[in-house]
């Protein structure tokens, strides 16, 4: 009895704990029970948010509790979907993501505004409104198809660039009509949205990763990290609405904003989507879920006929919108699929324009009660539109995500196996760079390549180089964790380092080396005559040596001097494997400098794999010195070198130690040796220890076969 009557047990809850334990209940039990029957688990939620909510049965009101963070869900999906989009296939099919954006905005319109006037007797006002309700949608199926591995296929980034057209079109239009019934839309009514776009825009594209670049740069705490993040969404959204449009245009933008800045491999990365996955996202579809009221469809014919009629327009502007899109690029039929899965589903702007619509007076009844601009048969319509879109987006979309996803998995997976990378830590406060540079430059798919190697003078008394030691290695594991990898520590006594290291790679066939130095650490030529003598000269490893001075996720660009004939070396695919995959996982640029034959071959690597690159020749290594002109702040210095006798090898890169010590003191550099097994070609790999090519995923195929036909 104590107990009862400290918990108020009425309905609807009242008590914050209790409310707070049901959603949770919700989140972790709804989509495993929907999922057995083949619901998705974005639809069973918002199922689940109907039973509970005030139309069901009314365990929890929709109160303000639940709209906020309802609304910061939103903000959150929209905020992914521009961080995770690909800028490069972004750019590339900008002209697509326009002609989509037109295409679902376009013929919404003219269907809504028909259906409107002609089949439910609406004002022409009413019918714009209504039509402006269908062309925009939510991207509500992102979460499952990003879950599924496909969030960077074309057809993704054509419908989130579409999305954003799309939407701001409707929402201007929302805008208009705002502006029209209150007797506003003149001349300054349209100067003044105009430019409060423009400034919008251009403070949150230019101003926002500035600062952001900035406050990773001297700010690496991981929850002051997350919440500044969240602060550029809600900040990006406000600018937004003081312009004129909705927040989730914000949100979007901020997103893009911050695309270069958060890879795709980093810890935050993996922060924002656990934390967005788990409760925002949850929050908000439980809240969509809630606004559903079943009994209106069997109390009004009315309110059926709209629905049907809406649920109907809306569904098939958009599939007519997604069929356009695939036959005019050639999209496969799950790529269409995709497009229509997150084209179909309405919810929040939708949601926007349907209370505005109904808030809006224009009139009196004889009786005195108020006329709408949407009517109740409306608002009712489109909670039921919002559950039939977002059901049939769900379905579809996660059927086309999953047949793209089971296509694009290698048929082998044992490519990955021997992708080993070694990581020797002896500083604590290089380590966890180390680790995101091993995280950044391995295969995405590979998440149990990573080594970490400790060593301990085997003559050492001293217990606190033990605890020292595999304190360093707990530190590492940690990082690697924190990017959802797994990390395996490596403990040695030695009285030698560099036995030690050779003695690591041997025997956990290591394919590639990452050796660091620390910030205030100068580059000696006895330490690189060392690491030549110990491992390099036999290496069957790609070793980069890392000098960190800034975080790698506030690089702009990576200076990469390749030196001439490199592609005649046995190492070349390995190492610019490699290199790609920093610009993959960063959307960082790469600025090649090469002889022209060099930079030729590698230009046939980026048509078919392309990330940003720029090509300046740059044949003689006597003018290396013009590189430190080139390189600006937050850029990246990458040195291609080799040894004595080898094919691409320059007398001047004795002289690189040097160079770095004197005029690159404040900048980012890895040296690259690559593998240096041989120079007569792949094929003698081929024969001599065929295990060397497993670390090569699809883009280092590429590469080894152009590197054949040479």
């Amino acid at each position: 009895m104590i107990l009862l009557n400290i918990y108020d047990a009425t309905l609807p809850l009242t008590n914050p704990v209790l409310k707070f334990l049901l959603i949770l209940v919700i989140i972790l039990f709804a989509p495993i029970i929907l999922n057995k029957i083949k619901i998705p688990h974005l639809l069973g939620l918002i199922i689940a948010g109907a039973v509970i909510g005030p139309n069901g049965f009314y365990l929890m009101a929709r109160d303000s509790s639940i709209i906020l963070s309802g609304t910061a869900g939103l903000l959150y999906i929209m905020f992914l979907a521009g961080l995770e989009i690909d800028l490069v296939d972004f750019k590339k099919n900008s002209k697509k993501s326009i002609v989509f954006g037109l295409y679902t905005f376009i013929i919404p319109m003219t269907l809504g505004i028909v259906g409107g006037l002609y089949i439910l007797q609406f004002s022409l006002l009413t019918s714009i409104l209504l039509a402006s309700m269908f062309a925009s949608h939510t991207l509500i199926a992102y979460p499952l198809i990003s879950k599924l591995g496909v969030a960077k296929n074309r057809a993704v980034n054509v419908a989130v660039g579409g999305t954003m057209i799309t939407d701001t079109l409707a929402l201007l239009v929302l805008a208009v009509i705002v502006g029209m019934s209150a007797g506003e839309v003149n001349t300054t009514f349209w100067v003044r949205l105009t430019i409060s776009i423009i400034i919008f825009g251009l403070i949150v594209i230019f101003l926002f990763p500035v600062i952001a670049r900035w406050f990773f740069k001297h700010y690496e705490d991981n929850v002051s990290q997350y919440i500044f993040v969240l602060v550029m969404v809600f900040l990006g959204a406000v600018l937004a609405e003081l312009a004129g449009i909705e927040a989730i245009i914000g949100a979007f933008l901020a997103g893009l904003a911050l695309n270069r800045l958060i890879p795709q491999t980093s810890p935050l990365m993996n922060r924002i989507e656990f934390v967005g996955n788990a409760i925002f996202i949850p929050f908000f579809l439980i809240g969509v879920g809630m606004l559903i009221d079943y009994r209106a469809f069997f109390q009004d014919l009315d309110t059926i006929k709209v629905a049907a009629v809406m649920t109907i327009i809306a569904t098939a502007a958009k599939f007519i919108a997604a069929w356009l899109t695939q036959k005019t690029y050639n999209f496969t039929l799950d790529e269409r699929r995709l497009i229509f899965g997150l084209s179909n589903a309405q919810a929040a702007a939708t949601l926007a324009a349907v209370l505005v619509g109904y808030n809006i007076i224009i009139g009196e009844t004889a009786g005195g009660e108020p006329i709408r601009l949407l009517n109740e048969s409306v608002l009712n319509g489109t909670i039921l539109m919002i559950l039939i879109t977002c059901t049939i987006a769900s379905f579809v979309a996660q059927r086309g995500a999953r047949n793209l996803s089971l296509s694009e998995v290698p048929e082998d997976d044992r490519e990955n196996e021997h992708e080993r990378i070694l990581i020797p830590i002896s500083n604590i406060d290089t380590t966890d760079e180390l680790i995101n540079l091993g995280v950044t430059i391995k295969s995405r798919s590979n998440k149990e390549g990573l080594f970490a190697l400790s060593i301990v003078d085997h003559n050492s008394v001293n217990g606190y180089a033990d605890k020292n030691a595999k304190k360093l290695l707990v530190k590492a594991a940690v990082a690697a964790a924190s990017t959802d990898n797994i990390l395996t520590e490596l403990l040695r006594y030695d009285e030698n380092i560099g036995n030690g290291i050779k003695s690591a790679i041997r025997e956990h066939n290591i394919s590639d080396l990452i050796l660091g130095l620390h910030v205030k650490s100068e580059i000696s030529d006895s330490f690189l005559g060392n690491l030549t003598e110990s491992i390099l000269e036999r290496s069957r490893t790609t070793t980069f040596i890392y000098k960190a001075f800034q975080p790698l996720s506030t690089i702009k660009r990576h200076h990469v001097l390749v030196p001439d004939l490199a592609e005649k070396e046995t190492g070349f695919p390995f190492w610019l494997l490699k290199v790609w995959n920093i610009a993959r996982n960063t959307g960082t640029t790469l600025v090649f400098y090469s002889s022209l034959e060099t930079l030729n071959y590698i230009k046939q690597v980026q048509k078919i794999h392309p990330v940003n690159c720029e090509f300046i020749e740059f044949p003689d290594w006597n003018d290396f010195l013009i590189i430190s002109g080139y390189c600006k702040k937050d850029d990246n210095l990458i040195i291609v070198l080799s040894l004595k006798g080898k094919p691409s090898y320059e007398e001047n890169m004795a002289q690189v130690p040097v160079y770095l010590n004197k005029y690159f003191t404040r900048q980012n550099f890895i040296l690259i040796y690559p593998i240096q097994v041989g120079f007569i070609g792949i094929t003698a790999i081929d024969r001599k220890n065929p295990s060397l090519l497993e670390p090569l995923d699809e883009i280092g195929k590429t590469i080894l076969n152009l590197f054949k036909k040479k």
